[in-house]
């Protein structure tokens, strides 16, 4: 997913969208070690993809930290 459509979403489609991203990894994972997997390119865009999302998330605990004072 790209940071704008990211971005749209709110913090429970986010939190939703880490938990699913873990688990697709996993299964990733699994099919890489059973020699299944056949588009490696797939776990490093779930990575990205979690770490963007955390990203938004922690910027946005932060703007209203901010905010709050």
């Amino acid at each position: 997913m790209k940071i704008i459509e990211l971005k749209e979403q709110s913090e429970n489609q986010l939190q939703l969208l880490i938990k699913e991203s873990k688990e697709k990894l996993n299964e990733f994972r699994f099919s890489l070690t059973n020699k299944q997997l056949k588009d490696y390119s797939q776990i490093k865009k779930t990575k990205i993809t979690i770490a963007r999302a955390k990203s938004i998330l922690k910027e946005r605990e932060i703007n209203s930290k901010i905010t709050e004072k």
